[in-house]
Order: C-alpha cells, then structure tokens, then sequence
C-alpha cells in the first residue's frame, strides 16, 4: 500500500461518505421526512462514520487511528440497526433498506480490513 498523505484518499473514508449521502436522501423521503427526532440520529450516525476515520487518521498514530476507526465501525453498526427498525416500520421500503445495508456491510469490511492492515504495520 502507498503512503497515504490524506484521509480523503482513503477508500473507507470515501465509501462512509458514500453511506451519509444515501442516508440524506432516505432521510427526505416518505414517513421519515417529518420525523425531526429520527432523521437526525440516522444522520448523526452516518457523519460518525466518516467523522471518526477522519479524526483517526489526523492523529498520526496507528494506536489512536485504531481506536476511531473501532468507533467508525461501531457507528456503522448503529446506523445497520437503525435502518432495519426503519424496514420493519415501513419508513423505509426492501429495495432502500437493501442498498443502504449493502453499503454499511461494505464499510464495516473495509474498516475491518484497514484495521488488520494497521495492526500487521508499524506506521500507515
């Protein structure tokens, strides 16, 4: 892997930008669009995903970029929760609960692999 010299050029950080832009546009349709309260935890727990890598990464050590990319992941988790009660209450439908889980899992995979990466290196 090449020296990375910005968190914007990593790949799971581009990916959880990917997951809160699909979350934004969830969060302006149907039932969920009057729902102040629950529209901004699903987007708060979205930004914590990017957020965290980003805060991670800016430390410059692998032992505190490690530790944000494992709050990263857990708010990946949270939003996968989140997004299934919003399946099972109708706020959302199959097909966007299927597109935005697909990219959570995604996230949580590359994080995961990232943090392997890490463990196994010195310095990114």
């Amino acid at each position: 892997m090449g020296k990375i010299k910005r968190f914007e050029d990593l790949p799971i950080w581009k990916k959880s930008v990917e997951v809160s832009l699909e979350i934004y546009r969830i969060a302006e349709q149907g039932k969920l669009k009057n729902d102040f309260s629950l529209k901004d935890q699903l987007k708060r727990a979205a930004i914590s995903i990017s957020s965290n890598i980003a805060e991670g990464y800016e430390y410059n050590n692998n032992k505190d970029f490690l530790r944000f990319l494992r709050y990263a992941k857990g708010s990946a988790g949270e939003l996968r929760s989140q997004i299934f009660i919003l399946k099972e209450m109708r706020f959302i439908d199959n097909e966007a609960y299927e597109k935005i889980n697909v990219l959570l899992l995604e996230v949580s995979r590359q994080i995961s692999g990232f943090m392997k990466y890490l463990r196994e290196h010195k310095q990114y």
